[in-house]
């Protein structure tokens, strides 16, 4: 009779929902996002910016209001340079990696290591920024009275992102469509409906921007003016967070990844450069300024509608802000999207610990997801949730990734100047990119500075350190493996001159003692925990059988066919251990399988041994370290004590053998 499940599992299963099937060739495209979904998903960080974005801004030109028009066409142009030099990025690199990929491969590992730690720290701060932003809109809307709830809230949003993004990729994008596009149209309408009733006095905003570039240049000079528009343009930067994304999140886009990649850029930044640069030429229509406890887009939203009957205007007043809390809150999905991707990616390279590679049973990175959000948590908690502390901390660590990832994409069309005709257009498209983004940079490296952003730049500063100190431990740990592989080699040679001639086939022995080891790969590590096995119970042992899971990751969940392919290549690896034992005269059979989940995948291999040969003992290698430490520990799965544990309550003997290094 087949056990029922347990408490814990029932309440993940009515939580998170029910496991994927890998065999299900269709799983891929099911899971992966078309154009405009990717668009929701993945451009919500960026279309939310134009809720503080502008005005910023604005507010920052003070009095020379009328500048705002040059600062708003030059925002759109960013936008899109930014988006076309990402373009080229998914061209490149259409697997996924994005700033971190790019810095890595054209730069050097280090930069890259140092451009994915710089992402990572933003998009924690995406997270815990957009939630909190948009609970003070929503708690705007509520008595004053209420307000002390409001960090509360807040947590809670952030935890029940966690949940909906644990549950899969499209399933925590599919909620958030009516939100962008309440969004998108209700903002829409007000900009059409500001410019389609002030028509006439477009021209107008042209002859004051010039007047007031004069009125300008007679008071602080023509520097003074540049000095004043690129802080406007800087203090504005928080509009350009998020563009880099895609280039981040290719792997959750449907096929044909590339071109569906550049469709979702180009709904983001058409819809990005339209909003911002529509919101800031009506602000000059209606000549908004500043109100006390009220953003300069809900004084513009309150000036368009206010002619409005029967209730009308207020009702458009309530819903497009309501819109914009809305957007706020779900911008944090851009963090929980691409932060675990670019951790997961990291991981792969050995920079932080490869349990963020594994998936879980719903394909998803759960460890990445649950990481994100718990650092996302701490940092609401720390800050009491407070936007005016989050926004200095934000954008100054996107423009890291962004001026590492363009120096990389420069440096290779130069590389390949004499290969490709198009490098001079390609070049110079990431090169102005590259200029722009280190402008950018540095500015407000400087204004922020003092003003809490030298805890961003400390902050990045402790998480490269990690970076490092886990990718020594891991190199350390390899070079020490090594010499378990020249075992292999000798153990191979010693193989062949042992065995002469033909070997009569060895027959199974049912009834005979039965070793099961756990093995992954051919390689010294399994020969070695075979030796052990031969020498401490010799000839106690009739049959042999290798275990072999391969496990499904960030790294290999790419489509059907590299499941395929990692099925045939465990199999393969699996029958070099036959051959081996049975050149000896020993009989050997090799069992494998593939999955996201080590024990669910135990439980429907071992009944098959079992019922087999059932006088089996099963064993595994555990790596053990001269000086044990919390750092080793976090470092190197100890999933053969997970193994040892379900076996055991299954009645079946475990022997774990210890491989010092």
């Amino acid at each position: 009779m087949e056990q029922a499940p347990s408490v814990i599992k029932r309440v993940k299963t009515a939580l998170i929902g029910r496991g994927r099937d890998l065999q299900d060739r269709s799983i891929y495209h099911a899971l992966a996002l078309s154009a405009f979904l990717a668009w929701v998903g993945l451009g919500a960080d960026g279309l939310s910016s134009a809720c503080y974005g502008p005005e910023e801004a604005f507010l920052a030109l003070g009095d020379h209001t009328y500048l705002g028009l040059l600062v708003a066409l030059a925002s759109a142009v960013t936008v899109f340079v930014i988006s076309a030099s990402y373009m080229q990025v998914i061209e490149l690199f259409p697997g996924g990696g994005g700033g971190y990929l790019v810095a890595s491969k054209m730069l050097s590992p280090t930069l890259g290591m140092v451009s994915g730690c710089a992402l990572l720290i933003d998009y924690v701060l995406t997270i815990a920024l957009s939630v909190a932003a948009g609970s003070d809109a929503f708690f705007s809307f509520l008595p004053p009275e209420w307000h002390a709830s409001k960090l509360a809230f807040t947590v809670s949003g952030v935890l029940l992102l966690i949940v909906v993004n644990l549950r899969g990729v499209k399933e925590s994008v599919v909620p958030l469509i009516p939100i962008m596009l309440s969004f998108v149209v209700l903002h829409g309408i007000a900009i059409v409906y500001a410019w389609g009733s002030h028509i006439d006095q477009i021209p107008e905003v042209v002859s004051n921007t010039a007047t007031d570039f004069s009125k300008a240049q007679s008071e602080i000079g023509l520097a003074g003016i540049f000095l004043l528009l690129m802080r406007s343009y800087s203090f504005g930067a928080g509009t350009y967070t998020g563009i880099e994304a895609v280039s981040n999140g290719l792997p959750i886009i449907r096929e044909p990844r590339v071109a569906n990649g550049k469709r979702t850029m180009w709904y983001m930044a058409i819809s990005l450069a339209a909003i911002v640069t529509g919101l800031v030429i009506s602000y000059l229509l209606f000549d908004i300024r500043p109100e006390e406890g009220k953003t300069l887009n809900a004084v513009l939203f309150e000036r368009i509608s206010e002619g409005w009957g029967n209730g009308l205007g207020g009702s458009f007043v309530l819903l497009t802000l309501l819109s914009e809390a809305a957007l706020l809150f779900v911008a944090a999905q851009t963090g929980f999207l691409g932060g675990p991707r670019v951790l997961a990616n990291m991981a792969v390279d050995r920079w932080f610990p490869t349990r963020f590679t594994v998936l879980s049973d719903r394909l998803v990175t759960q460890n990445g997801i649950v990481m994100m959000g718990v650092l996302a948590l701490i940092l609401v908690v720390a800050t009491g949730g407070s936007v005016k502390f989050l926004v200095v901390l934000y954008s100054i660590t996107v423009f890291i990734t962004f001026v590492l990832s363009q120096l990389g994409m420069v440096r290779h069309w130069w590389q390949v100047r004499n290969e490709n005709r198009l490098w001079l257009r390609k070049i110079t498209i990431n090169g102005v990119g590259l200029a722009l983004s280190s402008f950018i940079l540095i500015t407000m490296a400087v204004l922020k500075f003092d003003q809490g952003g030298w805890l961003t730049i400390v902050v990045t500063g402790f998480l490269v350190s990690i970076a490092i100190a886990v990718r020594q431990h891991y190199r350390k740990t390899h070079n020490q493996l090594k010499r378990l592989d020249d075992l292999l080699v000798t153990a191979m040679q010693v193989s062949e001159q042992h065995v002469a001639g033909n070997v009569p086939e060895p027959k199974p022995r049912p009834g005979g003692k039965t070793a099961v080891l756990l093995v992954n790969g051919f390689n010294g590590l399994g020969i070695h925990t075979l030796l052990n096995v031969i020498s401490l119970f010799e000839g106690s042992f009739k049959n042999y059988i290798f275990m072999q899971i391969g496990v499904v990751d960030v790294g290999n969940f790419k489509g059907t066919a590299e499941v395929e392919n990692l099925k045939a290549h465990i199999d393969a690896e699996g029958q070099r251990y036959v051959d081996y034992m049975r050149r000896h005269g020993l009989y050997a059979e090799s069992v494998t399988s593939v999955g996201v989940d080590i024990l669910e995948e135990l439980d429907e291999l071992v009944p098959q041994i079992t019922d087999k040969f059932p006088r089996t003992v099963f064993f595994g290698g555990q790596l053990v370290f001269k000086k044990e430490t919390m750092f080793n520990h976090w470092l190197h799965n100890q999933t053969i004590f997970s193994v040892q544990k379900r076996l055991y309550h299954q009645g079946l003997p475990v022997v774990i053998l210890p491989i010092k290094v």
